[in-house]
Order: structure tokens, then C-alpha cells, then sequence
């Protein structure tokens, strides 16, 4: 029986809203002994900030890996053996993956790796300006030196959430 990934999303989904949570991201590698799921829980509506209040704690990590490691073995969803479960909040440099995580990180400072190359560029950092109708607009004028655009450029540019590979958050402490 192979890892069934909708199966232990659903079982996450439910534990972390019954505990006022949500699961901002789900990864599995390894494989035999070497197994590990690691899922990323946050607070919905928490932005990272070094001294926000109201991000995830030490105690929600460890309820929630309670909880959802214990209904993963009664249920048998992790065939094949051990594993190990580890379970944090995003990070300060949380990925952002879904149109939702743009929604709610407009006026954020990201870095993003495109699919396609963008003004023959895959590389950007910026502000994410907007997200509408999935299109993320980046004003790159706050970029660090080597990712600025060059004279002439236009300081934003706009690409489209399917052409984005990777994106995540850049901490501004």
C-alpha cells in the first residue's frame, strides 16, 4: 500500500481545525526506515513576524503531533513500518504554494522562481503588490541589489500563479 496523500491531508485537515489550526503544507520523503511526514500548522490569519503573538506554539506542535500521529497508526494510514512525524509551524521564510497564501501575504516581501522565464529572468524578488484572478504582481524596486531590475526595466512585473515553481516569504528583521 503506497502513501496515500489526500488520505493523511483530510486527517490533518480535520485535527488541525478542531484545534483552531490550519495545515499550510504537507511534505513526505524517504523511504523504508527512513520515512519521514513533515506538516507545517499555522493560525489562520497570523502573519510571521519575529514578535507576533499570535503565530503557532511549542504547545500546538505538540498537541497536534498527538492527536494526528495517533489517528495515523490507529488507522493504519502510514503502511510499511515506522516513521518519523514532525510537525512546526511554517517559519518566518514559510513557502507559499497555493492562491490563498498570495491572498493573504499581499504587501509581503517573497522571492519566487518561475517554470518560464519572465523578461528572460526565473529568478525574482519583491513586494507582492497584488494577486487577482491569478496573477501576482511583484514591485521588484525593494529587491536586494543583484535581483533589482536593470535600468530601463520596469520595476513590476507581473507573472501567473501556474508559472510560479517556488515562492517564499522573505523575513524582514
Amino acid at each position: 500500500m503506497a502513501f496515500d496523500e489526500q488520505k493523511v491531508r483530510s486527517i490533518a485537515d480535520r485535527v488541525a481545525g478542531s484545534g483552531g489550526l490550519e495545515i499550510a503544507d504537507i511534505e513526505f520523503h524517504g523511504a523504508g526506515k527512513h520515512r519521514m511526514l513533515r506538516v507545517f500548522i499555522d493560525r489562520p490569519g497570523a502573519t510571521p513576524s519575529p514578535d507576533h503573538p499570535d503565530g503557532v506554539t511549542h504547545e500546538d506542535c505538540a498537541n497536534f503531533s498527538r492527536e494526528f500521529g495517533t489517528i495515523l497508526d490507529v488507522e493504519d494510514v502510514m503502511p510499511g513500518g515506522s516513521y518519523v512525524l514532525e510537525v512546526s509551524s511554517p517559519g518566518l521564510d514559510r513557502k507559499l504554494a497555493k492562491a490563498a497564501d498570495f491572498e493573504r501575504f499581499r504587501g509581503h516581501r517573497m522571492k519566487l522562481m518561475t517554470r518560464q522565464p519572465v523578461n528572460n529572468n526565473r529568478h525574482f524578488e519583491g513586494s507582492l503588490e497584488s494577486f487577482e484572478n491569478g496573477k501576482l504582481v511583484l514591485d521588484l524596486s525593494v529587491a536586494r541589489h543583484k535581483l533589482r531590475p536593470k535600468d530601463g526595466q520596469a520595476p513590476k512585473i507581473e507573472i501567473e500563479l501556474a508559472n510560479v515553481e517556488k515562492a517564499n516569504l522573505v523575513p524582514e528583521i
